[in-house]
């Protein structure tokens, strides 16, 4: 990704599949060049309202992190890895302190199955907040989770995570070999 096409700016990123794990409903989901609109995210998150600091991270890192980091950080990896378990082995595992959740030395995996299956396209906007409330609110996308507890999937995928989570619990922190 040394030539990454995804501008340092603030914007809105959306998620297209062209293989959708099998779970997940899709009437009425956009589709563009084969590949099926599931999700949506910005960068930086909405400023806080507590006079903290806001987020500097732009389009580019946050894309950059789904596609290469781990579920602890991406939330969108977390989903997949949970949804793709029997398809390509991904398990969740704690790590590290036994506080993070990551798909351990299967998070490889998960990126090469993203790099075969995921296209992004993004917006630069300087209020990415108000254009993501507008897409869940008015697009299918059933792999959001905030903001969107009114699509038909957003029970079962929550419990889908939920349960990951819970089994994760019950296994020794993962150290690797």
């Amino acid at each position: 990704m040394r030539d990454c096409p995804v501008p340092r700016a603030s914007g809105v990123y959306a998620w297209y599949f062209r293989e959708v794990p099998r779970l997940i409903p899709i009437d009425g989901c956009r589709t563009a060049h084969g590949a099926t609109l599931l999700y949506v995210g910005i960068s930086p998150k909405r400023p806080p309202s507590n006079g903290a600091p806001p987020s500097r991270q732009s389009l580019r890192q946050r894309v950059r992190y789904h596609y290469r980091g781990n579920a602890a950080g991406s939330t969108l990896r977390l989903t997949l890895g949970c949804l793709l378990a029997s398809h390509i082995g991904t398990v969740l595992r704690r790590v590290g302190s036994g506080e993070r959740f990551t798909f351990a030395d299967r998070e490889a995996v998960l990126s090469a199955w993203m790099e075969r299956n995921a296209l992004v396209v993004w917006v630069p906007t300087e209020a990415p907040w108000d254009l993501e409330e507008e897409l869940i609110t008015s697009v299918p996308l059933p792999l959001n989770l905030d903001q969107n507890r009114g699509h038909p999937f957003h029970s079962t995928l929550s419990e889908l995570r939920r349960a990951a989570r819970r089994e994760a619990c019950n296994q020794p922190v993962w150290h690797s070999a």
